[in-house]
């Protein structure tokens, strides 16, 4: 029987939330029953410190595959590599492969871990999904399922964070975090004040918005520029924070927005102000998960300017299933 589904209060009349609106609300809930999950279920099938290790998936969660290959090798658990699945490397040797699909129905997901059977048919395969009836138990040995992260909307806010946070807490039960990295649980409650609190002022109101981050906050960068994208239609661009004086910083103006996750490196906030742009960095000492709700949030407003539906997005469905 699926999971019950973490709920919130409904908002007062007059202020009904689009759907994508109630299910990024209910993050800090998923992300503390997704370690708990981490800490009990599946122990066997989790990645060991000092495996080599790859991680895939497609759209968003190949962003979360990038984000939590950083944290693994910073918590010196071991090499990890994140792929997209239509370029995974399947001649590759790892001892272990973890795909995450919210799914389970993906192409490009089920061809790549079909392909894994023949080619390296002893390598462990570890699918995270959130569909208990999806095809995917088919072709991965071991399957963990977050249903109760699950989203009617096509845009995926919770589940792919969810994830991240199981993968995370399975991090934490095996060592130490990297400096400055938080908790699971310091990171739910963080989003908790994501959720509530203000927007930054003036930042629904850029004409361009670009999101940058290190370590695994690059990951996060990346999934907010496509939230940006897949709801609001939005021109948004994501780059490592170090990288942005390489050229990108060339289109920051008035009326432009650049958000850093996380601290941003030495001299760049002023580079930014200085060209006019508006700059918002994480709340100082937030996890950069957590400030990922708030460019979940920030996502959902702009559509609503633009006169768009955040629930059903342009030219975009849940999975990607080719024929």
């Amino acid at each position: 029987m699926p999971a019950e589904t973490p709920q919130r209060p409904a908002p007062a009349a007059g202020n009904t939330p689009t759907r994508t609106e109630q299910e990024l609300a209910t993050q800090p809930e998923c992300w503390r029953r997704a370690a708990a999950d981490a800490r009990t279920g599946s122990p066997g099938a989790l990645p060991r410190p000092g495996e080599r290790v790859a991680v895939t998936g497609c759209g968003t969660s190949w962003f979360m595959a990038q984000a939590y290959a950083a944290l693994r090798e910073a918590s010196g658990q071991g090499e990890t590599d994140a792929f997209p699945s239509s370029e995974f490397p399947a001649g590759r040797a790892y001892d272990r492969v973890v795909a995450l699909t919210r799914s389970g129905t993906t192409t490009e997901v089920l061809d790549l871990l079909g392909a894994l059977r023949t080619l390296r048919p002893g390598t462990p395969v570890l699918a995270v999904t959130a569909d208990p009836a999806a095809p995917v138990p088919r072709v991965a040995p071991h399957v963990v399922v977050l249903d109760y992260a699950d989203e009617e909307s096509v845009v995926q806010t919770r589940f792919a964070t969810s994830a991240l946070a199981f993968l995370r807490a399975a991090l934490e039960a095996n060592g130490p975090l990297p400096p400055g990295v938080r908790t699971v649980a310091d990171a739910a409650r963080d989003a908790e004040a994501a959720v509530r609190d203000p927007l930054p002022a003036g930042v629904a109101d850029a004409e361009q918005w670009t999101f940058l981050g290190q370590g695994f906050a690059y990951g996060l960068a990346l999934e907010a520029a496509l939230k940006m994208r897949e709801s609001a239609g939005a021109w948004t661009e994501g780059y490592p924070a170090m990288e942005y004086r390489h050229g990108p910083v060339s289109i920051a103006a008035p009326g432009r927005a650049v958000w850093v996750f996380g601290t941003p490196p030495d001299g760049l906030g002023a580079d930014i102000r200085a060209a006019g742009a508006l700059l918002v960095t994480t709340p100082e000492g937030t996890d950069p998960m957590a400030d990922l709700v708030r460019a979940q949030r920030l996502a959902v407003v702009v559509a609503r300017a633009r006169g768009l539906d955040p629930d059903r997005p342009r030219n975009l469905t849940r999975s990607v299933v080719l024929g």
